[in-house]
């Protein structure tokens, strides 16, 4: 399991206590600190398309123009911290967030 998204977020600390304590294994990825490659992006954004960027960020908001017309891809590779997060690999399937729905799928909550 990988756990991608930043050391600082709210959301990526209590998803990673929670697989932590229902004895989930994984890795965490702040995605800052070591940008995904193109690879990488390229296979989140097959996933979840534009979901993949948080438009209600502050980080979004702040983008200049050009870049807020741009691919995903493109404002991603710009500022990391505009990824939706956190983004979870499990047994090739992949999650989006932190909701119910993924909780339930991870944890059987």
């Amino acid at each position: 399991m990988i756990i991608y998204g930043l050391s600082t977020c709210s959301l990526c600390q209590k998803a990673q206590k929670a697989l932590e304590a229902a004895g989930h294994t994984f890795t965490f990825r702040d995605v800052r600190a070591d940008p995904l490659d193109e690879a990488e992006l390229d296979a989140l954004i097959v996933e979840f398309g534009d979901r993949l960027v948080d438009r209600t960020s502050n980080d979004y908001r702040a983008l200049n123009d050009w870049l807020k017309n741009s691919e995903a891809e493109a404002q991603i590779s710009a500022k990391p911290k505009v990824m939706a997060r956190p983004v979870i690999v499990h047994d090739g399937a992949y999650y989006l967030g932190w909701d119910d729905t993924v909780q339930q799928a991870l944890l059987g909550a």
